[in-house]
């Protein structure tokens, strides 16, 4: 079977100098998380995490009724490392809603015209409208991130974004939108080990990129671009959720659950929508030594 780039995710893992995750990786059971410092050693037991999520998205279908009912408008924002599970968390967040009033947003890179607008321009035209969920898989996030990382952006573009992304954010608030912003994060041997199976496996080739590729070889340059841009954009107004990934069940539970427990919706069953893992959900603030998590 032909790889997709000539096998570089198998060849970055077959270094020398990556033993150490291969250790991790190879050491794992089909049910072990291979990132040491998770809070728990193995993935959740899948009929607890069904029916909780089950639950879950039962409620998922009364906030959508309740917003349009309401005219309330929600952003929901997913950032993340590689791999740590954004798009299968928004798919459970999405299969059973509307898809007229529940838009995923996830734009390519901007065209000429794009790249010569202020740069939150484009994602204005995808905020929501009254009774709407917009869904941002990545979003005006990159700036801080994945294009500081790859010089994608200069350093004064980079600069002017954070002068100007707190205020804008601030705006959308006083708008009456309610924006929630989620950061998933995960080991770089759980990255590692879902690149790897990505790479073996025909149906899930499409979700590698050359950035991905790339991207292994810059774990410490993303680390400190996340910490900083984090730091810097948690606000009162819009704070950070950051999310422990390495399981996905249990990321996928506490990104639905922090978004039911937002909002004040007609119906809400509270037991239904539980309490907050602090294991797996906190903030980048009281979670500062995440980022030196390997």
């Amino acid at each position: 079977m032909t790889l997709p780039f000539d096998g570089a995710i198998s060849a970055f893992y077959a270094a020398p100098e990556q033993a150490h995750l291969r250790e991790l990786i190879d050491g794992s059971g089909k049910k072990d998380v291979a990132n040491p410092r998770f809070p728990y050693p193995e993935a959740w037991d899948k009929d607890d995490y069904e029916s909780t999520l089950e639950a879950m998205q039962v409620e998922l279908v009364k906030l959508q009724a309740w917003a349009k009912a309401s005219g309330a408008r929600i952003a929901v924002v997913f950032e993340g490392r590689d791999a740590a599970g954004k798009g299968g968390t928004i798919k459970r967040l999405r299969e059973n809603l509307n898809p007229r009033s529940a838009n995923v947003v996830a734009l390519s890179k901007p065209t000429e015209t794009e790249a010569t607008q202020w740069y939150f321009q484009r994602y204005i035209a995808h905020l929501p409208a009254a009774g709407e969920l917009a869904i941002f898989d990545r979003s005006w996030y990159n700036r801080g991130v994945v294009e500081h990382v790859f010089g994608f952006c200069t350093p004064e573009q980079r600069e002017k974004w954070f002068e100007q992304v707190n205020p804008f954010e601030q705006m959308l608030v006083d708008e009456g939108i309610t924006l929630i912003k989620f950061w998933l994060n995960v080991g770089q041997a759980t990255q590692l080990e879902r690149f790897l199976k990505r790479e073996k496996d025909p149906l899930k080739q499409w979700k590698l990129s050359w950035i991905d590729v790339e991207g292994l070889k810059k774990w410490d340059a993303y680390t400190a671009a996340i910490h900083e841009t984090l730091t810097k954009t948690h606000t009162e107004a819009a704070p950070w959720r950051v999310i422990r990934g390495d399981d996905k069940r249990r990321a996928r539970v506490a990104a639905i659950r922090a978004i039911l427990s937002e909002v004040d919706y007609t119906g809400k069953d509270k037991k239904a929508v539980g309490r907050a893992d602090d294991k797996i959900i906190g903030n980048p603030v009281e979670w500062a030594d995440l980022w030196a998590a390997r």
